[in-house]
């Protein structure tokens, strides 16, 4: 066995050593100094230790010291400790609806993929309609976009990437080098973003955002409404990212035919369709509907954990098969962020900082959308989607009460967008995997995103001013 030996100075080494330390030392201290702090006009004493364990908890975030979910625990932990809430109150806003809603979501989309159902529809709707270079690109692209309407963006990624890795292999592409092999990945990259958008189940951002503004304020955004409101701005993302996916690297390839033969190969080892994964997609299709058309009166999570209910009484799956999906550091990540977030609202420390920030740059309505839209697009780049929904919504809530807007708007004004992450590998997984198959580069990856960014913010905000008064989300 070979021996390897670090050559760095000593003090570099101690340094080091000693940086972990050093750096929760000195939190430590700045957070106590923010609890002891002479109550500034206007805040209460939950209020300022509110905030404190706000910024506590963003610094982790953002620095990803701890894992996401322990710096949530964390936060529970603090927020009944301190007298922001009751001890009560806090752990029953954890079993919030979204949380069960998250965790029925992550069960159901591991039924999906464990029955084979998901990859048998990969691999046939590429081999039908992926006849020559351009097409097999859209058909990466717009599976991976209507796949990420009904699972999570991460596990559709995750799903689709041996499969796109192993095209690109069969067709000879030679990573780094081959603009075609840059597509196909950017292509899995953007359909997974755009597409997990569209509605509740794309990532659990958006039952996220809606627990915190029903717990806050007793309103809620059921799945059909959602889903009409934001529509327009994934079927324009798609077009626009189709038009650059044709046009952002020349195509060096004529022939796909290799990936065909390879594609069929595989459908054909799978067999035949079984009774099973008829029965798991029956399930999923009849779980959708339910959401749109009964969310509201029955409650999307007990709708999903119906849905688990089922596919356990028929034994379409068992626990051992699903539980690899089930993530539960994002289940107890999400219940944390609600618990923070509520806390930040109903001890005044929202409106407070919203009244003394952001709300001075919003002059209107209108603008205040723009603000909080561009504000979570550029967060969402760098930190967790959840973590900047926890951060942001609370005040966006209390920026809405300033200028008497209705909460829902501010809602979805920073829902949306935090889902919407083309530059940096870090910001999705969707993203971070493409960039690990090392056909594309961070530095094409952030020149070609910042194209779909910028184009993001402006459709969104032409959707928010003219299409939402439409749906009447506006109100008055």
């Amino acid at each position: 066995m070979g021996v390897e030996i670090d050559r760095r100075p000593l003090w570099l080494l101690l340094i080091i050593k000693a940086a972990r330390p050093i750096f929760f030392a000195t939190l430590a201290v700045i957070f106590y100094y923010l609890v002891v702090l002479p109550l500034p006009e206007g805040l209460s004493a939950p209020g300022r230790n509110a905030i404190a364990i706000f910024i506590l908890c963003l610094v982790l975030w953002v620095s990803n010291v701890l894992p996401l979910a322990i710096t949530s625990l964390f936060a529970i932990v603090l927020v009944p400790l301190l007298g922001v809430l009751s001890r009560k109150e806090t752990y029953s806003i954890f079993g919030n609806e979204a949380v069960f809603f998250i965790l029925g979501a992550f069960i159901l989309a591991g039924a999906v993929m464990n029955s084979g159902i998901s990859n048998r529809l990969s691999l046939g709707i590429m081999t039908r309609f992926g006849g020559e270079p351009r097409r097999l690109v859209l058909s990466i692209f717009f599976l991976a976009a209507i796949l990420s309407f009904f699972m999570s963006e991460h596990a559709v990624a995750a799903m689709l990437f041996p499969i796109v890795f192993e095209i690109a292999k069969g067709l000879g592409l030679r990573p780094g080098k081959s603009n075609y092999g840059k597509l196909l990945f950017l292509a899995l990259a953007w359909g997974c973003v755009i597409g997990g958008v569209a509605t509740f189940l794309g990532g659990a951002r958006v039952p996220l955002a809606v627990g915190i503004l029903n717990e806050s304020t007793g309103l809620t955004i059921n799945f059909l409404t959602y889903t009409l409101a934001v529509i327009p701005l994934v079927l324009v993302m798609m077009v626009v990212a189709s038009f650059l996916l044709l046009r952002i690297f020349p195509i060096e390839i004529t022939d796909v035919s290799r990936a065909h033969t390879l594609l069929y190969a595989r459908i054909q080892s799978m067999g035949k369709v079984s009774v099973r994964e008829y029965s798991v997609g029956f399930i999923l299709i009849a779980t959708v509907l339910s959401w749109m058309f009964l969310g509201e009166h029955v409650g999307l999570a007990s709708i999903a954990l119906a849905a688990v209910v089922v596919l356990f009484v028929f034994k379409l799956v068992k626990w051992k098969d699903i539980e690899e999906y089930v993530n539960w550091g994002i289940v107890l990540m999400y219940g944390g962020a609600i618990t923070l977030g509520t806390a930040l609202e109903r001890s005044g420390a929202a409106e407070w900082v919203a009244t003394r920030t952001i709300g001075e740059w919003g002059t209107s309505p209108v603008a205040v959308i723009a603000i909080f839209s561009l504000l979570t697009l550029l967060l969402t780049e760098g930190i967790s989607n959840a973590a900047v929904i926890a951060i942001l919504l609370p005040i966006g809530i209390g920026i809405a009460g300033k200028f008497n807007m209705d909460p829902t708007l501010v809602t979805y004004a920073i829902a949306i967008p935090a889902g919407l992450a083309f530059s940096l590998p870090m910001s999705t997984p969707a993203n971070a995997i493409a960039v690990s198959s090392h056909y594309i580069t961070v530095r094409e990856l952030i020149k070609s995103g910042l194209i779909m960014s910028v184009t993001a913010w402006i459709v969104f905000n032409l959707v928010a001013n003219y299409y939402w008064p439409l749906l009447g989300l506006w109100g008055n």
